[in-house]
C-alpha cells in the first residue's frame, strides 16, 4: 500500500519497524538505510549512504594487469575481462559491492519479526513504534563520522576490507542479541540501533567505490552503477520477502531473529574481494601518529566545509532533505492492518514479495526510460503521482474499495506495487545527483554527509507523522482519524515542489 505520504517512501510501518534504508527508500529497522536507505518497507530504505578509500583506480588498474588472459570471456570493452551486467563490469570490487547491497536487501528478512514484536510482544502503540524506528536510524545521520575514521584510521593496513569483516561481525551480534535477551522497548531499540550502525558503516564504505567509480562518468554511465547497486539490493529483498512472513508465523519472532544473524557474516566474507593497496608500516604510523591524524582531519572538515557551502552542493542538499522531510502515516497504517483488517504476517510477507519485486522494476524503469530526464522532471512528476496515489489508502481504510468490488488484500497488494516502483524510480536521481557533486578526494565524507541529510530529512518525516498519529488521536485500538491523517500526510508531499528550482535544470548538470 501506498506510504501516507509521498511516492518516496515505502508502503507500510512493518517494514520501517524492520531498520533503516533510506530506499526513498526508507529507513529501515533492520538497519538498512539511504536509502536508506534504505532501503525502501515500513522503514523505507530508505534509505540509503556512502564513503570512499585508499584503493585508487591505479592500483585497480595494476591488479588487472596481473590476470592471466581469459579470451575466452565475453569482454565488455577493448581491454576488459569481465562479464557486464546492465553496463557495469563485474570486477571483485563491484562484485563485493554488490554482495553488501544483497545483504542489506535480504535483512529485510527480519523486517516484519520486528514490526510484530514491537506490536505484539511489547504492546507499543503506533506513535511509539514511530520513535524507535527514529531512534534506530540514528547512526544514519552520522555517516560522514564513518567515512572520516575509514580514510584517516586504518585497521591492520586497510581502509575498507576491516571495517566491512566488522560490520558484518556487528551485525551478527545486534540479531542475536534480538533473538536471545531483548525483551523490552528499550533493548531492542538499543540491539537495532547497532544493526542500523553495522548496515550504515558497510553501506559508507562500500558506496565509497561506488561514487570514486562515478566521478567523470557520463550520467548514463553513473546510472548505471547504481542500478546495479539498488538492484542488488531489491534482489536480496525479493529473496527473503516471502519467508519474512511465513517464518514468523511458522516458528516466530526470534527464530527470524536467529537466522538474520548468520547474514551479515556474508558482509564480512565478501572484504576479501576489495582490490585495496595494503598500507606500509610507516604509512600506518603516519595514520595513527597524533600529528598525522589531526592534520588529515583539519584537512577533512576543510574542504568538507569548502565542499558544502558551494551553492551548486547547498541547494540541491536543502531540496532534497525538504521533499524527505514531509510527514509519514507508515506507522499507523500498519497498526491498522494488522489489528483491524486482520492481515497475517504471511500475507505481509507475500505483500512484501511484490513490494520487492516492484523495487526491482522500478530500478529499471528509471535505468531504461529516466536517466537522461532532467531532475526537475522526474521530481515534479513522482511526486504529484504519488501524493495521488497515497490517498488511495483512504479507500482502504474507509472500506470503499470493497463497495467496488475489490478485496482489502488484493486492493493492498496493487497499492503498493505501484506506489514501489514509483518510489524508486524518483529516488534513483537523488544518488546520481549526490554521487556526481562529489569532488576528488572528498568523495567518502561528503557522498555521506549528503546521504546523511536526506537521512535526517527522513527521519524527520517520520517523527512529525508520530507526532501527527498521537495529535489526531490514532491508537493501535482507535482509527477514527487514520483517513484524516492520511490525506494531511500526502497533501504534505506536494509542499516542497515550489522549490524546484534549487535543483540543476539537467540532471547530467551538477
Amino acid at each position: 500500500m501506498a506510504s501516507g505520504s509521498s511516492a518516496g517512501r515505502d508502503s507500510y510501518d512493518e517494514e520501517a519497524a524492520a531498520g533503516a534504508v533510506p530506499r526513498r527508500p526508507p529507513l529501515e529497522l533492520d538497519g538498512r538505510g539511504d536509502a536508506s536507505d534504505h532501503r525502501s518497507g515500513f522503514i523505507p530504505r530508505y534509505q540509503v549512504g556512502s564513503s570512499k578509500v585508499d584503493t585508487s583506480e591505479r592500483y585497480f588498474d595494476e591488479w588487472q594487469k596481473k590476470l592471466p588472459n581469459t579470451d575466452e570471456i565475453r569482454k565488455s570493452k577493448p581491454g576488459s575481462r569481465y562479464f557486464t551486467v546492465s553496463g557495469v563490469e563485474l570486477s571483485p570490487d563491484n562484485m563485493a559491492v554488490a554482495t553488501v547491497y544483497f545483504v542489506q536487501g535480504v535483512l529485510g528478512l527480519a523486517r516484519l519479526a520486528v514490526s510484530f514484536y514491537l506490536k505484539d510482544d511489547l504492546h507499543l502503540d503506533p506513535a511509539e513504534t514511530a520513535v524507535i524506528s527514529g531512534f534506530s536510524s540514528l547512526p544514519w545521520l552520522i555517516k560522514p563520522l564513518y567515512g572520516f575514521i575509514s580514510d584517516s584510521i586504518p585497521l591492520f593496513g586497510y581502509r575498507r576490507r576491516s571495517y566491512l569483516i566488522l560490520s558484518g561481525f556487528l551485525g551478527a551480534l545486534s540479531w542475536g542479541l534480538m533473538a536471545t535477551v531483548v525483551d523490552s522497548k528499550y533493548s531492542a531499540a538499543f540491539s537495532i540501533l547497532l544493526g542500523s550502525l553495522s548496515v550504515a558503516f558497510s553501506d559508507v564504505v562500500v558506496d565509497s567505490m561506488v561514487v570514486e567509480r562515478a566521478r567523470g562518468e557520463s550520467q548514463s554511465t553513473s546510472g548505471s552503477l547504481q542500478s546495479l547497486c539498488w538492484g542488488s539490493s531489491a534482489f536480496g529483498g525479493i529473496v527473503s520477502a516471502y519467508f519474512s512472513g511465513s517464518l514468523v508465523d511458522t516458528y516466530g519472532v526470534r527464530f527470524v531473529f536467529g537466522v538474520t544473524a548468520f547474514l551479515p557474516l556474508m558482509t564480512s566474507a565478501v572484504a576479501v574481494l576489495v582490490n585495496e593497496h595494503r598500507l606500509s608500516s610507516g604509512e600506518r604510523a603516519m595514520s595513527h601518529s597524533g600529528s598525522g591524524f589531526i592534520e588529515t582531519s583539519k584537512q577533512h572538515i576543510r574542504q568538507l566545509w569548502t565542499s558544502v557551502k558551494q551553492p551548486n552542493i547547498f541547494l540541491p542538499t536543502l531540496f532534497i532533505f525538504l521533499w524527505q522531510a514531509t510527514p509519514k502515516s507508515d506507522s499507523a497504517m500498519f497498526f491498522f492492518i494488522t489489528n483491524k483488517l486482520g492481515f497475517t504476517p504471511e500475507f505481509l510477507g507475500r505483500v512484501k514479495l511484490v513490494t520487492s519485486i516492484a523495487s526491482l522494476l522500478g530500478v529499471g524503469l528509471y535505468n531504461y526510460f529516466l536517466k537522461a530526464v532532467p531532475l526537475r522532471k522526474i521530481f515534479l512528476a513522482t511526486t504529484i503521482i504519488g501524493s495521488a496515489l497515497g490517498m488511495t489508502q483512504v479507500l482502504l481504510v474507509t472500506g470503499l474499495n470493497r463497495q467496488f468490488g475489490i478485496s482489502d488484500e488484493w486492493f493492498s497488494i496493487g497499492d503498493s506495487l505501484i506506489i514501489t516502483v514509483l518510489s524508486q524510480a524518483s529516488f534513483m536521481p537523488v544518488l546520481v545527483l549526490a554521487a556526481k557533486l562529489c569532488p576528488p578526494g572528498m568523495e567518502a565524507t561528503l557522498f555521506a554527509t549528503l546521504m546523511s541529510i536526506s537521512n535526517a530529512g527522513s527521519v524527520s518525516g517520520g517523527l512529525v507523522g508520530a507526532g501527527l498519529t498521537q495529535f489526531f488521536g490514532v491508537t493501535k485500538d482507535s482509527f477514527k482519524n487514520l483517513a484524516l491523517l492520511i490525506v494531511i500526510c500526502n497533501l504534505s508531499a506536494l509542499l516542497p515542489l515550489p522549490l524546484l528550482g534549487l535543483l540543476p535544470e539537467e540532471s547530467g548538470k551538477v
